[in-house]
């Protein structure tokens, strides 16, 4: 018999912006009971589109900072003068009930959950290509074209980072990009060093089973 080491798994989902990250990680949540969505802390404003609680958890930066003596993250980054942070305790509890984990997180934040689990399932998304990238920033028609422009440059950068991940899935159709993580994921589910234990029959008994077997 072989039986499977329990624990859930840590999925770290990055993108560029522009590459449909959230609508993929949408469809699967939809698709897949056993996964759960961390939620980030951030010291950054609302804005008129955040739920807080779904989006983001909110908390001053005095907050924050607290909670970062207080070893309250995972990991935390600070990203254009506002910090991020995944939340330590309720991550350690899902993975222990065997429910897999998402953390949607930037190319900084994936680095220190690499450094700390170092079986972390690291996946990133891309565009299908540079063009069809310009076209999905400009599409939003909420941003000046200098902003458009930072975006660009930003997302250029993201990209090169792509080989410190170990898969990349190019979100050409949601629907495929989708099942290919899914692919990923059951995959990975299937790596020895997930085996926690095997107990196989003797030689002696295999070969009883087999001559009484009324097959032979």
């Amino acid at each position: 018999m072989i039986k499977e080491k329990k624990e859930g798994s840590l999925i770290v989902i990055s993108a560029p912006s522009g590459a449909g990250k959230g609508t993929i990680i949408s469809e699967l949540l939809k698709r897949n009971k056993n996964l759960w969505l961390s939620v980030l802390t951030t010291s950054r404003e609302v804005r008129s589109n955040d739920i807080p609680g779904l989006t983001y958890d909110f908390v001053t930066k005095e907050d924050f900072e607290k909670k970062i003596k207080e070893d309250y993250f995972l990991e935390y980054t600070n990203y254009a003068g506002n910090y991020y942070g995944t939340p330590k305790d309720k991550i350690m509890e899902k993975l222990k009930e065997g429910i897999d984990i998402i953390l949607e997180i930037e190319i900084e934040g994936a680095k220190n959950i690499r450094d700390k689990f170092s079986d972390a399932i690291c996946i990133f998304i891309m565009p299908p290509s540079i063009k069809e990238l310009v076209h999905r920033l400009k599409k939003r028609g909420t941003d000046s074209k200098e902003a458009i422009m930072a975006r660009f440059q930003k997302a250029y950068q993201e990209i090169n980072e792509v080989t410190k991940y170990n898969y990349v899935v190019v979100n050409d159709e949601v629907e495929v990009a989708t099942k290919k993580i899914e692919a990923i994921i059951l995959a990975e589910k299937c790596r020895v060093d997930r085996i926690e234990e095997v107990a196989l029959d003797t030689k002696e008994e295999a070969i009883h089973e087999l001559l009484m077997s009324e097959d032979i």
